[in-house]
Parts: structure tokens; sequence; C-alpha cells
């Protein structure tokens, strides 16, 4: 699927390729609908609460007699019946939260971008263009692209002065693009992305989704990462003083488990990094390994240990039927 590629100044630079299983796929209606209502849900607070009889103060004195008054027995003035009594089934805290399969959220998000796509309101520029934070250029950047309405604009983290333009602007929404979300893809009229922030073939969030390098200098750093010589040889980075992130060295390296862990892993927020790895090959060079990895290969092992032994105890057998026939004969 291919897209005219825009400058800052709305004209022509060139042609995109957009990897068709995100912006080409079926929209799946009622996925989208699941997702967006779930995802409503879980913005819910659920701390509504109301009291119930025993919540209320007071009524703990019966108001009269069982007998001889005409009226209907009653044991206490904080009943739901009664004025300024407690409240019969009414709300309490409660969570609203759905669980959502992963790959529903995703395939959500696939149907959402190839809609907006197939109605041509998706915009991908080289760059925004904006050196200083201004609305009065973020407005005239979305003049010049002929956009109107409602814009989600995905803008990278380190693009601050775009994203400070364009926060001002009433219509317009900034989101970072591991925000990317089915509800607010389909709350806007109009989707901008930066050309190295639009999004690839594999499943969205997965790491593996993480646009490759978009020009010569990105791809220079990361061949200076993949050279560099750490502690744990080439392609690794001893840990800094903040604990913060080495540029070009995403994935962390624990070196009393042995193990390293990729961003977007189960465990790798909660890792603290003695050692940093440009790539997996680097971190699998220094003897680190994946989590599972080595129970899979301990299994392995046992799996082929288990067949050595059948094997085994065959050959002896059929060697001791051969002496008995020898015997025999």
């Amino acid at each position: 699927m291919q897209l005219t590629l825009k400058n800052a100044s709305g004209k022509d630079a060139g042609k995109i390729d957009l990897d068709a299983d995100v912006f080409g796929v079926e929209p799946n209606v009622s996925l989208m609908h699941q997702v967006v209502t779930a995802q409503l849900a879980a913005r819910r607070s659920g701390t509504q609460s109301t009291k119930t009889r025993s919540d209320v103060s007071g009524g703990g004195r019966k108001p009269y007699s069982q007998k001889g008054t005409g009226n209907a027995r009653q044991g206490s003035t904080r009943s739901p019946q009664f004025v300024g009594g407690g409240v019969a089934l009414g709300p309490k805290p409660r969570k609203y939260d759905q669980k959502t399969p992963k790959k529903m959220i995703k395939a959500a998000l696939r149907s959402a971008l190839s809609d907006r796509a197939a109605e041509g309101k998706v915009v991908v520029i080289d760059s925004y263009g904006i050196d200083t934070p201004k609305t009065k250029d973020a407005k005239t950047l979305l003049s010049a692209l002929g956009v109107d309405g409602t814009v989600l604009a995905v803008v990278g983290r380190d693009d601050a002065p775009a994203a400070l333009s364009f926060r001002n602007l009433t219509n317009v929404q900034v989101i970072s693009p591991g925000e990317l979300n089915t509800y607010d893809v389909l709350c806007n009229d109009w989707l901008i992305f930066p050309q190295d922030l639009v999004p690839t073939g594999a499943p969205l969030g997965d790491p593996s989704s993480t646009p490759a390098p978009s020009n010569k200098a990105e791809a220079a750093a990361a061949d200076a990462a993949a050279d560099h010589d750490g502690p744990h040889g080439k392609g690794s980075h001893g840990p800094l003083d903040d604990d913060a992130e080495p540029e070009g060295f995403p994935i962390k390296g624990n070196a009393d488990s042995m193990l390293f862990h990729v961003p977007g892993s189960r465990f790798y927020k909660q890792t603290k990094a003695e050692v940093w790895f440009a790539t997996e090959e680097a971190a699998e060079a220094a003897g680190f390994s994946k989590p599972g990895a080595k129970k899979a290969a301990e299994s392995n092992e046992g799996t082929d240990s288990a067949t050595a032994a059948e094997e085994s105890a065959e050959t002896t057998a059929a060697d001791s039927d051969a002496d008995e026939k020898a015997d025999e004969s």
C-alpha cells in the first residue's frame, strides 16, 4: 500500500509503502466495539458508594410499640422505606475492568488504522520541522497538509517542540507511538505520522515492531553500539550512575542469573541492569540467555538422555537374545 510522503510545507516528498498487515486489513467492527467498550470501562474509577441501613447514624431504638398503634410494625427509622434511611441495593465500590486478550487489542488497532487509511485520512510527513515550541507553526503545518476536523498527531518522545506546539490546539490530540490505541484512532478524523514512527508489520506493541533506522546517522549509531567493546565483550555497556539506558543499548542483563531481558518482555521493567547489550546476539555471545531458554535446553537434554537410555536397553536386550540362541545351538 503506497502513500504520498509530505514535507512540512505540504508538498510531495516522494512515496512511502505502508505495511498491508497494519493498514490494509478488513476492519472488524464488532472487535473494535468490544475493545473500545473494555477500554472505556477500564477508565471508570468505580468509587461510587451509598449507605445502607447499617451505615446511617441513628435508628437504634424501636420507634414505637410492636402492637396497638395501628401502624405497620417497624424496628428502626433508618430502614430504606423511611426518609433519611439507608439505600436498598445501591451501588458500592467495584472494578469495571474487562479482561481483553492482547491479540484482540492489537487486531482492533490494526482494524482502526486500516479504516482510516481506506478513507484517505492517514498523512505521513518526513518530519514536523518545528524547532521551537510555537502554536502558530503547528497551525500553519496543519493548514499546509490540508487536514481539518480532529487530528491525532503521533509525536516521538524526543520531539518536545512539536508536542508543545500541538498541545494548545483544541482539535489536536498528541500521542506517543507506544500509546497508540483503538479508541483514540477512532475518535479523531485524521492521523499524522512522522516517517520514522509509522507502525510496521510485526504485531503492534511487540519490540520487533519498532521501526528500523530511517537514516544513515541512526544506522551508523546502531553499528557503533554493536561494535562498542564493554565489560562483557562487543555490544555490551556497563551501568550508568543514574541507572539510565545507554543510547543504543536497550537490552538489560543480570549478572547473577545470567539472563537478559528485551524491551517489552515480562520482567524488563523490574530488572535492574548490571550490564546493557545492543543486540540479543551480543548478550548470547557473552554467555547470557533468555528467560526460559535454560529450561528448554534442560528439557531437550532430558529427552535426549531418555532416548539414549531406551536405545541402550534395546541393544542390551538384542545381545542377550543372540547369546541365548547361540547357547541353544
